[in-house]
């Protein structure tokens, strides 16, 4: 009996242990630092991170990957953040580094709990045991046949009840796997539809960052005879890439106003593992950096404004299936700005970043369980109160309301308006200035209820002053009342249709071009 009574408390322990292990739930908040933001001297590159939860049965931890000094022994933290789903991570509370095999003299540990990756260690332990001293024991007496029966009988048994229990937590997570639905992908998701872009490794050479952000670093590229774009998402990222290819791929997703895609592609492993987007690339770049350094015509302002509400009028359509192509679900940007807004060479617009979109099955939930995501000075009023109502047509309003954002940049850089054209501004710069917290946000955007500046020297075109009218409308406080994109499309197409000639006369070019003189009353 005595063998009898040492082994089970032992399995009982043992069973205890996972018990409590699974009682850990992960992490909800991380410190997050970004070396590479912060060398560029780009805002928002630390702080505390929320980890989203894009699957219920899948945790978040927390991690850090540092580099140290061979000669001086100094610590240099290269990123912080939250983490996917790891078992490595699973019931660790703190973050510590225990193995002695180095890779690029790059350490890494994560850990469970909010905030566990403030501080961090390493702690490196042998990998095999060391050889034990020969020591002489004395004999021990002969257990009985009644407990080698017994003992005999536990070992069959375990064994048996494990199996059983490990099935019958199999089936239970497979049914509730099957029952939830949730619009963004996670590490395994389905079979994306044929045919797939992602076609192996190509032959691909970096040539040179263009741009940095959240989600990683956008390189120019050479592919074969092709420039090409690259955005390269580190492994913490993954979860975007999942995300922006799915988009992708879905059907009538090849759209002139839409950023051309090519393929995807896994570069690495472990660690160092990284996710290729591969693109169409666009020399003149983002909507954002161009108008910075540059100013544009009346006509120049009605093409990047008609494209790019062309192409989120064509993100957020549903479009059935035919014999082309397959059924086209609504889709919601959710960080539409002008960084994401990129120019082609004839000046018209494209979209491009769906890391953070948002597919609308119908019938089905959109299975967000944050909305506060996005660019801070680019939120609707809704989603900086967190009140958003999670449907379909209130994530559609709210890309609406950055796109009339997006018109008061480019009516600021337009050579019509009546006066000097100042430098490029951002929206709310003068209001919150380069660095708003959430909170300076929520105070001007939905306490103060104010918006961007609209010039009088603007209104004094009549063009420029239905853009003005416009935009007013995308940004309305009440969700509700905003313009549809289609709106915007309709309207800018009939302002480009159109000649100005002074502050009170249009001359419009129809079809049959006539010429018809119509006084701005009449617009």
């Amino acid at each position: 009996m005595s063998v009898y009574a040492t082994i089970l408390p032992l399995i009982f322990l043992g069973l205890l242990g996972t018990i409590s292990a699974e009682d850990i739930k992960g992490s909800v908040f991380c410190e997050f630092y970004n070396d590479t933001m912060c060398a560029e001297n780009e805002q928002e590159c630390s702080g505390r991170e929320e980890c989203v939860q894009h699957d219920l049965e899948k945790r978040n931890h927390c991690y850090v990957l540092w580099t140290m000094n061979s000669t001086t022994k100094e610590t240099i933290i290269k990123l912080k953040g939250c983490f996917l789903d790891n078992n490595d991570c699973y019931g660790k509370p703190l973050c510590v580094e225990n193995s002695m095999e180095r890779k690029n003299e790059l350490y890494f540990c994560c850990c469970e709990g909010n905030m566990c990756n403030q501080n961090f260690s390493w702690v490196p332990q042998p990998t095999t045991k060391p050889t034990e001293p020969s020591v002489i024991h004395e004999l021990e007496p002969v257990p009985s046949a009644k407990q080698q029966a017994i003992t005999l009988a536990l070992l069959i048994a375990i064994p048996i009840l494990l199996t059983i229990s490990s099935f019958s937590f199999w089936w239970i997570y497979r049914r509730r796997k099957l029952s939830y639905f949730n619009e963004v992908p996670t590490l395994e998701p389905v079979p994306l539809p044929q045919p797939s872009p992602n076609l192996g490794l190509r032959p691909i050479q970096l040539l040179e960052i263009k741009a940095r952000g959240r989600f990683g670093a956008v390189w120019k590229a050479q592919f074969k005879n092709e420039i090409v774009a690259v955005k390269v998402f580190p492994i913490q990222d993954k979860q975007s890439w999942q995300t922006e290819q799915e988009i992708f791929k879905l059907a009538h997703m090849d759209h002139e106003d839409i950023l051309h895609f090519i393929g995807v592609e896994k570069r690495g492993d472990n660690l160092q593992a990284e996710f290729w987007l591969i693109t169409a690339y666009h020399e003149k770049g983002s909507l954002c950096d161009y108008l910075k350094a540059n100013i544009v015509t009346w006509p120049e302002m009605c093409r990047i404004a008609e494209s790019m509400a062309r192409g989120l009028m064509h993100l957020h359509e549903e479009i059935p299936a035919n014999k082309a192509d397959g059924y086209k679900p609504a889709v919601a940007h959710r960080d539409f700005k002008s960084k994401n807004v990129l120019l082609k060479a004839d000046m018209s617009a494209c979209i491009a970043d769906f890391g953070l979109a948002l597919i609308f099955h119908p019938g089905k939930p959109c299975g967000d369980t944050h909305g506060q995501v996005g660019t801070r000075r680019y939120m609707a009023p809704e989603v900086l109160e967190g009140a958003i109502n999670f449907t379909r047509d209130s994530f559609l309003r709210i890309d609406m309301y950055a796109c009339g954002l997006v018109l008061w940049e480019l009516a600021s850089r337009c050579t019509v308006q009546n006066g000097p054209i100042g430098e490029y501004r951002l929206p709310f710069e003068d209001e919150v200035g380069l660095h708003p917290t959430l909170e300076d946000m929520q105070e001007s955007v939905v306490h103060k209820k104010e918006r961007p500046l609209i010039l009088e020297t603007w209104r004094k075109h009549p063009g420029l002053s239905s853009i003005c009218d416009t935009m007013e409308e995308c940004w309305d406080h009440d969700a509700e009342a905003r313009l549809s994109a289609s709106c915007v499309v309709e309207r800018v197409a009939t302002l480009g249709r159109a000649l100005v000639l002074n502050s009170s006369t249009l001359i419009r070019v129809d079809n049959t071009n006539e010429i018809i003189t119509t006084k701005e009353s009449s617009m």
